[in-house]
């Protein structure tokens, strides 16, 4: 499986497809840091909001690069279950690429400050909730972009219309007063909780939430892949 998962991200990259969600990803953050320098933590939880569907968007690239002939091939070699994963652990390892982008970027642009406020929260610890934000985000981005990919939607269009549902979802469910908030993963209620002071059980729902709903829709993913094989 390790093969699989090495062969998935070389074509990722080697093809070029990398770059458009890159790309993408440096012109947000530019534009997100271009304003002025902030907190580390309140500077992530809103990039971690950006880049969610970003994220999203290049595993729907990095599942679809693989031609379908490929595809059942490796089913046949390695079974389905272990193809499967292969897929998803190339997305996550290919995510983390991103996130570690995203948290180095803004300190080469000025985009956050090195200098501990008043009675505030330390770099170190805004630093560190930022990373913890990015990845929340990160799980429930790759069972997005696996539900939008071709081997589930079997279509372009219908790959684009769930990838834009699912974020759009992610903002709209995620504001204040939302009817059903758990519909959507918590990248807006992770943003709004470091803005302040972070209860510890707070933080812990945050990540129960996370991980439950990227659970429920990598279950439906694979469900999707049982019934289109």
């Amino acid at each position: 499986m390790t093969a699989l998962v090495r062969l998935r991200l070389a074509g990722f990259l080697r093809t070029g497809h990398a770059l458009a969600p890159v790309l993408a990803g440096l012109l947000a953050l530019g534009v997100l840091y271009g304003g002025g320098r902030a907190q580390p933590a309140e500077a992530y939880g809103v990039s971690a909001v950006v880049l969610f569907p970003l994220l999203a968007w290049q595993t729907k690239i990095l599942l679809d690069v693989e031609p379908d002939v490929q595809r059942r091939l490796a089913r046949v070699v390695v079974g389905p279950a272990r193809e499967q994963v292969a897929g998803l652990v190339a997305a996550a390892v290919a995510g983390l690429g991103t996130v570690v982008l995203a948290v180095v970027f803004p300190w080469l642009v000025g985009g956050v400050t090195g200098q501990n406020p008043p009675g505030g929260r330390s770099v170190p610890a805004g630093i560190a909730l930022g990373i913890w934000a990015h990845l929340l985000a990160l799980p429930a981005a790759v069972a997005l972009g696996a539900l939008a990919s071709r081997v589930i939607t079997r279509s372009a269009g219908y790959g684009v219309a769930v990838l834009t549902i699912g974020a759009v979802g992610a903002l709209v469910l995620g504001l204040s007063g939302s009817v059903a908030p758990w519909l959507a993963p918590p990248v807006m209620p992770t943003a709004r909780a470091l803005t302040g002071e972070l209860a510890v059980p707070t933080g812990l729902l945050l990540t129960g939430w996370a991980l439950a709903w990227a659970a429920v829709a990598l279950a439906g993913y694979a469900q999707g892949r049982r019934t289109r094989a």
